[in-house]
């Protein structure tokens, strides 16, 4: 039996109250790395599924990069907790290594084909919605990291909807990191880490700009305990009209 935190429950419950995460019929599917903070999704997407009036169905699908990984234990894990659990095999790995010498940003390129092969899923299984387990701090690291490298002011939505009509939901947005990997403690649960990554197998430098910005925000976080409840609150509280906007400007020669 998982023991899910009462704060973490209550935190994805207000954020599904705010965004109708989980509707009425909805299926929806999970993108299950095996990583701490998808593992915690599966399980509350269980909680809710066993709670909520509104019924929805789920199940889980994990993406292997092609290179022999053994996802046997996971789809175990899965049964155990009466999570239904499938594995996509794809070439990816091998695709990649000609890419990869082309462009070095290989974490931009497996995330595209990712997302590619999990949209594809969902939408020859009938699924409406996909759920990813982003959370708080990633939702700031690509804040950060979007005005910094690329000259925009972005982060991750809650939901939104793909032009293939898919509903992409993000149930974790508002839980910190560190709380599912406490949650991952609590539970003894047995989670994939970065030795997974299909970067390890490549010659190539390692990507430094999200560490670069995690530690940024730690070391902000400590001069400021409260700087992610107000960054949590920014992203709700944009003022667009202090930005640049050529086409309101009266400009005369």
């Amino acid at each position: 039996m998982i023991d899910l935190s009462k704060k973490l429950i209550r935190q994805v419950g207000q954020t599904n109250a705010k965004y109708k995460m989980f509707e009425k019929g909805d299926r929806i599917l999970l993108g299950l790395s095996g990583g701490k903070d998808s593992l915690a999704l599966a399980h509350i997407l269980k909680h809710f599924q066993n709670v909520t009036p509104e019924k929805f169905e789920f199940e889980a699908v994990t993406l292997s990069y092609g290179m022999g990984e053994d996802y046997a234990y996971l789809t175990k894990h899965c049964e155990e907790h009466g999570i239904k659990h499938s594995v996509i095999d794809s070439s990816i790995f091998e695709i990649s290594k000609d890419k990869i010498r082309k462009n070095s940003s290989f974490c931009s390129f497996f995330s595209r084909m990712r997302r590619g092969y999990l949209y594809t899923y969902a939408l020859e299984h009938g699924f409406n919605k996909l759920a990813i387990a982003h959370h708080l701090d990633d939702a700031a690291e690509s804040f950060f990291m979007n005005f910094t490298y690329n000259g925009a002011l972005r982060t991750l939505a809650p939901k939104y909807k793909a032009k293939n009509g898919l509903i992409l939901i993000r149930p974790l947005i508002n839980v910190r990191e560190r709380q599912l990997r406490d949650n991952a403690t609590r539970n003894e649960l047995f989670v994939i880490g970065d030795e997974a990554c299909p970067a390890m197998r490549f010659d190539v430098k390692m990507p430094h700009a999200r560490h670069e910005t995690k530690e940024l925000l730690a070391n902000l976080e400590s001069q400021n305990p409260k700087l992610f409840t107000s960054l949590q609150a920014a992203f709700e509280n944009i003022h667009k009209d202090t930005f640049f906007d050529l086409d309101d400007l009266n400009l005369e020669d």
